[in-house]
């Protein structure tokens, strides 16, 4: 079973590179964030056509989650819990059949958090310390767990091209990043660095300044797996060829590998 997280940074503005990899690739799970799409305008149709159920967590203009599954799931939540006063949709979970059993398996959109001075700051931290603890309740359950998405936090030096351009930075700043440590310390593995130590792996090249073209990027979208699932995992790639399509996103997709007893 492959997994795969991806920013897409506007549903309907990449459907066509979405349809366009997901025809080439074929993950069977497939986290998509900032769809910027409601549930009802999300272009469900195309992507059915390609043997693909939809869920999503929809909010007009910004935001935005889904997942897709080339086998019928069960979404048992859509946003984080802890405020019930957070309107921003941000996460949706579901359980999916995977070999015998299931895998659970959750798209998150991270804020960003930006500018630190400001209240998106706080509202950042607060939501990795509700994210941390709904992690620490769904890991009692012991079973196969992806926690996938774009979580806004370069972990370490060596996941940013240029890590001193990005020391005010709220995706730098040290408590963003000890908050991801906090989520790790759970016994989370990040399915990335579990696979390479290699240095310029990064999932975000920002639209400015010939960025990509300079290899200028950030590592910023995670999955995060259980011990069940770290056990299953293989291979872990990164489609970096996205990001040079007309039209892309400004992330692109990180997609493991994983074998479940059949």
């Amino acid at each position: 079973m492959t997994i795969a997280t991806w920013n897409i940074n506007g549903v309907r503005a990449r459907l066509d590179v979405l349809t366009g990899w997901l025809k080439q690739r074929g993950p069977d799970v497939v986290c998509l964030q900032e769809i910027k799409s409601v549930d009802e305008a999300f272009p469900r149709e195309a992507i059915e056509s390609l043997g693909y159920n939809v869920e999503t967590h929809g909010q007009k203009g910004f935001n935005g989650v889904a997942i897709l599954s080339k086998r019928p799931f069960e979404v048992t939540r859509r946003g984080l819990p802890g405020d019930s006063e957070d309107v921003q949709a941000r996460y949706i979970e579901a359980e999916i059949p995977a070999g015998r059993g299931i895998v659970r398996v959750a798209s998150i959109y991270l804020p960003n958090g930006n500018p630190v001075g400001t209240e998106k700051f706080p509202y950042k931290l607060s939501w990795m310390a509700r994210l941390e603890a709904h992690a620490r309740a769904l890991l009692a359950f012991e079973e196969p767990l992806v926690l996938a998405g774009d979580y806004n936090v370069i972990p370490e030096p060596r996941d940013a091209r240029r890590p001193e351009v990005w020391v005010n930075d709220a995706l730098f700043q040290p408590e963003s990043r000890g908050a991801f440590r906090a989520l790790a310390a759970l016994g989370l593995t990040d399915a990335v660095r579990t696979t390479t130590d290699a240095g310029d792996v990064y999932t975000f090249w920002d639209y400015q300044a010939g960025a990509f073209q300079k290899n200028d990027g950030i590592r910023i979208d995670h999955l995060m797996l259980s011990a069940e699932a770290a056990d299953r995992l293989g291979k872990v790639e990164i489609d970096r060829d996205t990001r040079a399509l007309e039209k892309p996103s400004d992330h692109v997709p990180v997609v493991a590998e994983f074998t479940f007893p059949a």
